[in-house]
């Protein structure tokens, strides 16, 4: 969870182009990124891919009014609604875009091209598959009020856990990792797009602060749970504070779209 997923970028802009908050070019600049190219194939109406900008105008004139996220994981098909076929292609990918107003979604394929061992040479271009999917509620996806409670209570408890195991979850090395990862978020790009309540983008900074920490501890070897019991333990409090983290990614990038329905605005 060190990086923003695509399919959040997109939602996010997404949202904000749908609520005419943002040009278009200022959208597909945003969900783009660092990426070279993104384009949109099976697009209804579209015989060849497209370009993000044709394709995000053509799904409001399908009737598109809001984007939603799915970040799914094995056994927890987070932010997804079916069909099996899309839940798939979704699981796989690890993330997908799923549409409010027209029963479709999106799943990112990711292209990479360059010398090997220069990452700096890397060429990168997404296809985003449009695929049907069922009208149905999300699963698992918490409301933001539920997100914020369920990190707070797990970041404490895995704290704890992670402390009496002696693993690096905290510490100098996390703190430069944080650091590291604010310096990116910071450099030109905004925690979520114009249009999103403050709430939402609190949810969403603690979650990827979490997320940091997640992988802090899982890359720092195994620090002082040398046993496989206490391995075992460290893996099971992980888990959880995983998961929580994605549920409220997952809050946030939705926010706007479940505001909409509940005729917040």
């Amino acid at each position: 969870m060190l990086s923003e997923p695509r399919s959040g970028r997109l939602a996010a802009w997404g949202n904000a182009l749908l609520a005419g908050l943002v040009s278009p070019d200022d959208a597909v600049l945003a969900i783009v990124g660092e990426d070279a190219v993104h384009r949109v194939e099976g697009l209804p109406g579209e015989s060849a891919p497209v370009g993000l900008t044709l394709a995000l105008g053509r799904l409001r004139a399908l009737g598109v009014t809001g984007l939603r996220v799915a970040l799914p994981q094995p056994g927890h098909p987070l932010g997804l609604s079916g069909p099996p076929e899309f839940n798939a292609r979704a699981l796989e990918a690890e993330e997908a875009v799923i549409c409010h107003g027209a029963a479709l979604g999106l799943v990112p394929e990711v292209y990479e091209a360059g010398p090997d061992g220069d990452v700096g040479d890397v060429h990168v271009e997404v296809v985003w598959h449009c695929l049907a999917v069922r009208e149905a509620p999300p699963a698992d996806v918490p409301s933001l009020g539920e997100a914020e409670r369920e990190l707070a209570e797990a970041l404490r408890d895995a704290t704890e856990v992670l402390s009496r195991l002696d693993v690096a979850a905290s510490g100098p090395v996390a703190e430069a990792a944080i650091d590291a990862y604010r310096a990116r978020a910071e450099r030109g790009r905004e925690v979520l797009a114009p249009g999103y309540p403050p709430r939402a983008v609190r949810v969403l900074e603690l979650a990827q602060r979490v997320g940091v920490l997640v992988s802090v501890a899982h890359e720092n070897g195994h620090g002082g749970a040398v046993s496989a019991g206490e391995m075992a333990a460290r893996g099971a409090a992980l888990r959880p504070v995983e998961r929580t983290a994605r549920r409220a990614q997952v809050a946030a990038y939705n926010a706007v779209v479940e505001e909409r329905e509940r005729g917040v605005r």
